[in-house]
């Protein structure tokens, strides 16, 4: 992936660049997918979306991560999954209600095992700053919450372009919300998105062409040969979740699918090699 400016503004449009920095067409990518990528970090591992997952993944040789981002209370973008805090908290409420300051005393690592105690919700920013410390690249999931599509692609875009260097492969934006993709692909035109989807949905290449999309990312239990075939005809990339078996891992690269995103990076990357 070459570098690029992300202060740039301009609209790309398929096949032509209208201002700013010009965007291949999807069946000739800006960038490469990596073979394995690690899953909220590594979230079998470490706990999902704090920053000892992304040293974890990293240390396991990973060179991109994916993590979840919405936005706080008072509109911080956090790493988090959940609506709710319950599951990695023990707090019952939700993440829209809760402000930043608020979050960053709560503990995320507990739940998952003792050794982690005391690791804290990170924000976007911490994060990206962790990830130009480790050499990795960022898979920035788009997870808003309820009605926040809008709110949490500004937010994530505006910290992108602030927080990371601009004399570096930019991070990649991934979301099933395809108003936050529109966002981003309209503020920060030169990241490259990706659209995700639990299966196929009938409308994905005008879907994937409108959002000037580089990749598809869709859920690796259920994905076939044909429809992989038929995703890397028509030039764009193709990254498979949640994918924690390795036999299953290599039927998918089998098929074509260039990228498999795993809660066990280790496992994974060692099975394909």
């Amino acid at each position: 992936m070459p570098d690029i400016d992300l202060h740039a503004s301009g609209r790309v449009e398929r096949g032509r660049a209208t201002a700013g920095p010009e965007i291949p067409e999807p069946d000739r990518p800006a960038f490469a997918l990596p073979r394995v990528m690690g899953h909220r970090g590594a979230a079998a591992v470490a706990p999902e979306n704090t920053l000892v997952g992304l040293r974890t993944a990293a240390a396991m040789g990973m060179t991109w991560v994916e993590f979840d981002v919405m936005l706080s209370g008072d509109g911080v973008p956090v790493l988090f999954h959940d609506d709710n805090l319950k599951r990695i908290t023990g707090r019952k409420v939700a993440m829209a209600k809760t402000p930043f300051a608020e979050l960053a005393q709560l503990e995320a690592g507990a739940w998952f095992a003792p050794g982690f105690i005391g690791e804290p919700i990170p924000s976007l920013e911490q994060a990206l700053a962790l990830a130009v410390e480790l050499g990795i690249t960022p898979n920035i999931e788009i997870k808003p919450t309820p009605r926040r599509d809008a709110a949490t692609a500004v937010a994530v875009a505006e910290t992108v372009v602030r927080c990371w260097p601009g004399d570096r492969p930019g991070p990649m934006i991934s979301s099933f919300s395809r108003q936050a993709l529109t966002i981003v692909r309209d503020r920060v035109p030169a990241l490259p998105r990706g659209l995700i989807a639990w299966r196929l949905p009938r409308d994905w290449e005008a879907a994937a062409a409108a959002l000037e999309c580089v990749s598809l990312h869709l859920r690796g239990l259920r994905l076939r040969a044909k429809t992989a075939a038929k995703i890397k005809r028509a030039g764009y990339q193709l990254a498979a979740f949640t994918v924690n078996d390795p036999k299953k891992a290599r039927r998918l690269i089998g098929f074509g699918v260039d990228c498999i995103i795993t809660d066990r990076p280790d496992v994974i990357a060692a099975a394909l090699g």
